[in-house]
């Protein structure tokens, strides 16, 4: 089989990148970068302890204080199970301002890249293809139109019991678009060399399957 190193899927928030993610790393077996995860858990920490989302020794100090962990799908803070609670509206708009912050990319840019050297994996967020693996040799930006996003994330929520009004989320994610796309630190943007897949029509298995052809091309046998 073609050699896998690191496959880059960034995209807007809502669009599937994780779901997509974690499918196409079960199928291929390697291992699934869940990088939204760590600067969620590293937003709701910093805002638990009421640090806010601005340059400050007071955020530099606490920085180095947090630890995250990921393991057999779970996400830890400093040894708190937060898997649960960083999965809400609130923490995604949290996780969009702290990431912004040059100290909060800089603690965590290097302990996503180590995470490469343990071998072939999967990595989705923001900025996967254009800052922190800018030399993978599979880059996709996974997109849908606002509408889309927005009632995937709203059925998602409301299976949980946590979901805000269609329209909420529809203003939550514009929101959360605008933060992402015009921060002057990593914008949310498409690596030059990005394949483009627009997911508005597609089920995931669609988009895995289309994903698993673009990269093991003849090698793929459905």
């Amino acid at each position: 089989m073609k050699r896998i190193g690191v496959i880059a899927i960034d995209g807007p928030a809502g669009a599937g990148k994780s779901t997509v993610a974690r499918e196409l790393a079960r199928r291929l077996g390697i291992r699934y970068l869940d990088t939204g995860a760590i600067y969620r858990a590293v937003a709701l920490w910093l805002d638990g302890r009421g640090v806010p989302p601005c340059e400050s020794p007071a955020l530099r100090k606490a920085l180095n204080d947090v630890t995250v962990r990921l393991e057999n799908g779970r996400v830890e803070v400093n040894d708190a199970d937060v898997t649960d609670k960083i999965r809400t509206p609130r923490v995604s708009d949290l996780a969009s301002s702290y990431s912004a912050l040059p100290s909060v990319r800089e603690r965590l840019l290097a302990l996503q890249r180590e995470q490469a050297l343990a071998g072939p994996l999967v990595a989705d967020g923001r900025d996967m293809g254009t800052v922190v693996f800018p030399l993978a040799p599979l880059k996709i930006f996974l997109t849908a139109s606002c509408d889309e996003r927005a009632n995937r994330r709203w059925k998602e929520l409301k299976e949980r019991g946590d979901a805000p009004s269609l329209e909420e989320m529809k203003a939550s994610l514009a929101r959360r678009d605008d933060q992402d796309e015009h921060r002057e630190l990593s914008p949310l943007r498409p690596a030059p060399e990005a394949w483009e897949l627009d997911s508005s029509n597609m089920t995931v298995e669609q988009v895995v399957e289309a994903v698993l052809r673009r990269l093991l091309g003849d090698e793929y046998a459905g």
